[in-house]
């Protein structure tokens, strides 16, 4: 949602003591105050489900006192989507009952902070038509959630668990949403499917409970039944790595005045694969190690070294100097780029290939398809490959924004809307035939053809 945030203000106050909320969460960082979701007044009065500096999950309300409970677990992998359920019932005589949070249908166990559960009985603001009901905004400190959410769900008057709203799949083991669960909203209750890009607060529940929507709002294909690719926050090389930001669900990573180097969340040892890079806001003069490449993972990295120089990573890349580069070695390939140039990636695991396009071009004279004109062909299909991205000079800055299938550089929808062949996946250009898109969907149908 990164600057974006949805509002509503009840029209009725209706049970402040009892309610649920459940979502479908992925974040791409986790900041201070990172709320999903609550109700908020000027002063010590407000209550807030919120992400912290350490990536727990907090249950937080106050009216002079501050009640506060925390997860010990903690939600660090932005990679994954996360199912959230809050029960909050302060009617019930044990104060355990009174709020519980489940992760992946686990309730989890909470380490009291400030004054721990709230009081038996004790009135909210959540459900109060006084207050403002935010989703993605905590304005007591004014920080904004960034990330993705799906399949949110608010029961007024009743606290259910987990099952309600998720199942386990027979078949994976993985737990699921239930798109139609049997649930009594009540009166201030909604359900918010976000299948509408033209008005993504509409409320699903029958209760036409919508909401307004505060900023641009991104609608993305990433899904909890079909996960893409993005680049990893936890995998960057440091401590050079320190200027790197992230933003637009990890898809856009911006350089600054210190060096960039960053793995992607999706790795495959075969099939064939293809995805986007739009360079932005170049600046400078880049080297030939700055571009974007495919690495072997090859189990722990060592991220305070230089990355060219681990073995165990292997990278195969195209340099915007125009440059091809295998490991620390960098030899004549093709056009060089800069900004507004789209750089596309086919990787050929089966055939052990990588071939890189300029604007729908490829380079050396290259097919995908055919498997002529490659760039590299000795990748090790023994092991996983993924995406990596690389700005190794101070001397050169830029914006790259991945589209690993979502449709968008940035928050700017693809002009084309090119389709693989499996259907999956939005990109600028034509994929070749046979490539499909880095997502679990088409990942498992590789895996399992």
């Amino acid at each position: 949602m990164a600057s974006t945030y949805l509002t509503r203000t009840p029209a009725s106050t209706t049970d402040t003591k009892t309610w649920t909320w459940s979502g479908w969460v992925k974040f791409t960082g986790a900041g201070l105050n990172s709320w999903l979701f609550g109700a908020y007044s000027s002063g010590s009065l407000n209550t807030k489900i919120y992400i912290d500096g350490a990536y727990n999950l907090n249950v937080h309300t106050e009216n002079t006192t501050v009640y506060r409970v925390q997860t010990d677990a903690v939600l660090r992998d932005f990679s994954a989507w996360y199912h959230i359920v809050v029960a909050f019932d302060t009617t019930q005589s044990t104060e355990a009952n009174r709020i519980k949070i489940y992760i992946n249908g686990t309730q989890q166990s909470l380490t009291e902070e400030a004054s721990g559960y709230p009081s038996q009985n004790w009135d909210g603001i959540v459900n109060n038509n006084s207050y403002q009901h935010n989703m993605g905004y905590d304005p007591e400190v004014s920080a904004y959630f960034d990330g993705s959410m799906a399949h949110v769900h608010f029961t007024d008057g009743t606290a259910y668990d987990a099952d309600t709203f998720g199942e386990t799949d027979a078949t994976t083991g993985i737990w699921k949403p239930k798109t139609a669960p049997s649930v009594t909203y009540g009166t201030n209750g909604f359900f918010l499917k976000f299948e509408n890009s033209g008005s993504m607060g509409t409320d699903s529940s029958g209760n036409a409970n919508n909401f307004t929507v505060n900023g641009t709002m991104t609608q993305t294909v990433d899904t909890p039944s079909n996960v893409f690719c993005t680049m990893n926050p936890l995998a960057k090389w440091t401590p050079a790595n320190t200027g790197t930001t992230f933003s637009n669900g990890n898809l856009t990573l911006v350089s600054s005045s210190d060096y960039m180097y960053n793995l992607g969340t999706l790795g495959v040892s075969k099939g064939k694969w293809y995805c986007e890079m739009k360079l932005t806001g170049a600046s400078g003069t880049p080297n030939s190690a700055s571009g974007i490449y495919v690495a072997r993972i090859d189990g722990a990295h060592n991220y305070t070294t230089y990355p060219f120089n681990e073995a165990s990573l292997s990278t195969k890349g195209y340099s915007a100097t125009g440059e091809k580069r295998s490991g620390a070695t960098a030899t004549s390939y093709g056009d060089s780029y800069t900004s507004n140039d789209i750089i596309g990636v086919a990787l050929d695991m089966d055939n052990e290939k990588v071939f890189f396009s300029k604007n729908g071009v490829w380079q050396n004279s290259g097919d995908p398809v055919s498997g002529t004109g490659f760039a590299y062909d000795d990748l090790d299909n023994s092991y996983y490959y993924s995406i990596f991205l690389s700005d190794d000079t101070t001397a050169w800055t830029g914006t790259f924004n991945m589209n690993f299938g979502n449709g968008y550089f940035g928050t700017t929808a693809v002009s084309s809307a090119e389709n693989p062949d499996d259907g999956i996946g939005i990109f600028e250009y034509a994929v070749p035939t046979g490539y499909k898109a880095l997502c679990t969907k088409s990942i498992n149908a590789q895996e399992y053809s």
